[in-house]
């Protein structure tokens, strides 16, 4: 079981999207329980180092457990990636020949009903990554108004019923705070009525079945948490920066916002200069940063997510840096 639940999603394809070989630097900025970073540390055998941090501590004890045979090769640091320059300072790391951020959540994470990510199982409204931060799922969902709400479920969630939702919560609270997994999921399937019936048993469902009308609104209520959208451009062009010439980045992204966010990213970076496409010679001297080593996502294949059902919303993307670091 615990090899199953701890399984990294498109091992092969990150390596080779990495172009790991034997040798070099390289950074796992969300470690999870170690699945890609044992990959890269076989991949880069015998002198590849890897720097690993994760901002969940929990997780990273495990990953600690599952890379200690590899000795001084990996150095783990319990940190967010977004402070991947300091991290990168403090290990007197200039330069590296390749990144991974793995932007989904591990089965570890999913599964322990105490840190409140899924309403598969009753536990606290928490879903923070990082347990020493304040505000937590419940925070959100007792104090906002009904609209800041609404907006929340529909700009994160993508959520078609958010005003119908958002309603229903500020209604239910009312009564009594929300602060339980299940009950703000049996709220939420209340107020999808017959539309949300075929979800309610909280099962997982095949591709392309009824989900859980409640999945949405987690989703979106855990972006919000831990800030996963707005900082996606600032930790990809800081990680860049980061990169040797010929270094590459990886990111896998879980959810169409993430996703989108990281592939208008890369486009940018691939394609700084911002001249009039009629000009005879182009005046503004940016040349591109990066080549996206990916033209589209790569996603899992059949076999994967069969063995894997969790892989199946997963979306590879990767660029190489064209020029030497800053």
């Amino acid at each position: 079981m615990e090899q199953v639940a701890h399984r990294p999603v498109l091992p092969l394809e990150v390596l080779e999207a990495l172009a790991c070989r034997p040798g070099g630097v390289w950074v796992d900025g969300t470690v999870g329980a170690g699945g890609h970073s044992e990959a890269i540390l076989r991949a880069t055998a015998p002198g590849g180092r890897l720097l690993g941090c994760d901002r969940d501590g929990a997780a990273l004890q495990i990953a600690r457990r599952r890379l200690a045979p590899f000795g001084e090769r990996v150095v783990l640091r319990h940190a967010d990636h977004r402070d991947l320059p300091r991290i990168l300072d403090e290990a007197l790391l200039r330069e590296v020949d390749g990144i991974l951020l793995d932007l989904g959540l591990s089965s570890i994470q999913l599964d322990d009903p105490g840190r409140g990510f899924s309403f598969r199982m009753d536990g606290p409204l928490d879903m923070r990554m990082d347990s020493t931060q304040a505000t937590t799922a419940a925070d959100l969902v007792n104090r906002l108004s009904e609209r800041e709400l609404r907006d929340l479920l529909a700009r994160y969630g993508e959520e078609p019923q958010a005003a119908r939702f958002a309603r229903a919560i500020t209604r239910a609270r009312e009564q009594f705070p929300i602060t339980r997994t299940q009950r703000l999921a049996e709220v939420i399937a209340s107020a999808a009525g017959a539309r949300g019936a075929a979800g309610r048993r909280g099962r997982a469902t095949p591709p392309g079945a009824s989900i859980h009308p409640a999945t949405r609104s987690f989703q979106a209520l855990r972006i919000a948490v831990n800030a996963e959208i707005e900082y996606l451009a600032d930790l990809i062009e800081a990680a860049v920066a980061r990169l040797r010439a010929g270094g590459r980045l990886a990111v896998i992204a879980f959810h169409s916002l993430e996703d989108r966010a990281v592939k208008q990213t890369f486009r940018t970076m691939a394609h700084r200069c911002v001249c009039p496409r009629d000009l005879p010679r182009c005046g503004c001297g940016r040349p591109d940063l990066v080549r996206l080593v990916t033209r589209g996502a790569v996603r899992p294949g059949p076999a994967e997510v069969r063995d894997n059902p969790r892989a199946r919303s997963a979306r590879l993307r990767c660029v190489e840096r064209l020029e030497t670091a800053a």
